[in-house]
């Protein structure tokens, strides 16, 4: 019998959920999109809003109803080698390759480079990240404390710091959103371009990999049935997604109003510096940096500690629990040192390749008991997906690889046939037809499930 859980629970746990989504790009993105979108900030805040909170929450959902022991699980109801590679993909593109080096290098950029002096600026990254991915490694250690450090200690400092920030913005505005240029696709389609932006924050990703651990934290508290898992998940989420859809309308609304006082800058990073100095000079910078640091360190312990205990499962006789804390720390610090910039560039063409997929997946695990777990409904689905999110990948690429005759003639064909292809839904349609193909053979073939 499941143990009956008080409201503070959980809230606590919606905490820890919230603490181990909002990072690096949950602050750097909606603002930079702020800035760009100027005069159609709230559209694109809609279209931001959807798959930066609206996707994630369904995914930490989709664990819980489909009862799933987390992501491999899911994904191997498609086919065991599709549940390994989606899996590997998603872990690594979360992990140690893009989301949680960022965590490091956004912390850099943001709370110590406007200290350190131009030509000390490489040395001054590779010492911060080190410190700080080894204050991560500490933590990730001791796997079963997540809930303490991140739901009752780290978020709530995060929160009241990011407060300051907004409160005051709030109440002295650097200029208005209605007069601030619109850029690039903002112009024209700006739900569109702010759904796209979303993609950076990676949550979507990172909902299938966390929600396995807001079911185990559930247990953990004597949750311990499927429908009380299931609503579990929900009532955390729930908590999740107020503070976040809250939070990213007002860092948006701080970037379109920072453009009376700034140009648009490289990255969020760099505009969020500049907004926090404005307000509180010098000190802006040592509450950025708090602000910052402290949001970072809780998502870096959660994705360190969510990969390690992933790749154990998958292959116990490789590494221990803790070598693999160890090794997907080093190997973050490592790629950290790359570059704000640089990481961001390099991981859109991954994300626009393994979203489509997750989403697909998320869907087809919150409605897998209309269809029994069938097989026959998860292949078409993923398979018309993936047709699509093979090119959007391609559409992602450098202009110098993007330009090559082969890959043009494959993007002409997309755009010409795949309706929304070019404003980068084209996954859409798809998918639709691939989910209903797969529920008229459903019907037509009834019969044992074949996933418990």
């Amino acid at each position: 019998m499941d143990k009956k859980l008080s409201l503070s629970s959980y809230i606590i746990v919606g905490s820890m959920l919230f603490g181990l989504f909002f990072g690096a790009g949950n602050l750097i993105f909606p603002v930079h999109m702020g800035q760009e979108a100027g005069a159609h900030v709230p559209a694109a805040t809609i279209g931001f809003l959807i798959t930066a909170i609206g996707l994630p929450f369904l995914g930490v959902v989709a664990i819980g109803v489909s009862k799933s022991e987390g992501l491999f699980d899911l994904a191997s109801r498609v086919h065991p080698l599709y549940g390994y590679i989606m899996t590997i993909l998603l872990y690594l593109t979360i992990g140690p390759f893009f989301a949680l080096p960022r965590t490091g290098t956004v912390s850099y950029e943001i709370g110590l480079a406007p200290f350190i002096p131009g030509q000390y600026a490489k040395l001054g990254l590779a010492i911060f990240t080190i410190i700080f991915f080894l204050i991560a490694l500490f933590f990730s250690l001791r796997p079963n404390e997540i809930l303490t450090w991140v739901g009752k200690v780290l978020n709530p400092i995060f929160l009241v710091f990011l407060a300051i920030l907004i409160i005051t913005s709030i109440i002295h505005p650097m200029g208005a959103a209605s007069n601030t240029k619109v850029m690039n696709d903002y112009v024209n389609a700006p739900f569109f371009k702010g759904f796209l932006e979303g993609y950076n924050t990676m949550d979507a990703l990172a909902s299938l990999a966390f929600g396995i651990i807001v079911v185990k934290t559930l247990k953990d508290l004597g949750v311990k049935s499927a429908r009380g898992i299931a609503f579990g998940t929900i009532k955390a989420g729930i908590v999740t997604i107020v503070l976040m859809g809250v939070i990213y309308g007002f860092l948006a609304y701080i970037g379109a109003t920072s453009v009376g006082k700034f140009h648009v800058s490289e990255n969020g990073g760099i505009a969020l510096a500049q907004v926090a100095g404005y307000y509180f000079n010098s000190w802006g910078n040592i509450l950025l940096a708090i602000i910052v640091t402290v949001a970072c360190l809780k998502t870096a312990i959660g994705l360190i500690t969510a990969c390690s205990e992933t790749f154990y499962k998958l292959f116990p006789k490789s590494l221990s629990y803790r070598n693999y804390v160890i090794l997907f720390t080093i190997i973050a610090c490592l790629v950290a040192n790359v570059g704000l910039t640089q990481i961001i560039l390099l991981s859109i063409p991954v994300l626009m390749f393994l979203y489509p997929l997750a989403i697909a997946l998320i869907i087809l695990g919150l409605l897998s008991q209309f269809f029994r777990n069938r097989q026959c409904v998860y292949v078409p689905t993923i398979l018309f997906t993936l047709f699509v999110s093979v090119a959007d990948c391609m559409n992602a690429l450098p202009s110098a690889v993007k330009s090559t005759p082969a890959i043009q003639h494959i993007l002409k064909f997309y755009g010409n046939y795949i309706p929304f292809f070019n404003l980068g839904m084209g996954w859409v349609a798809p998918m639709l037809i691939g989910f209903i193909l797969g529920l008229i053979i459903f019907f037509f073939t009834r019969k044992k499930p074949e996933f418990a």
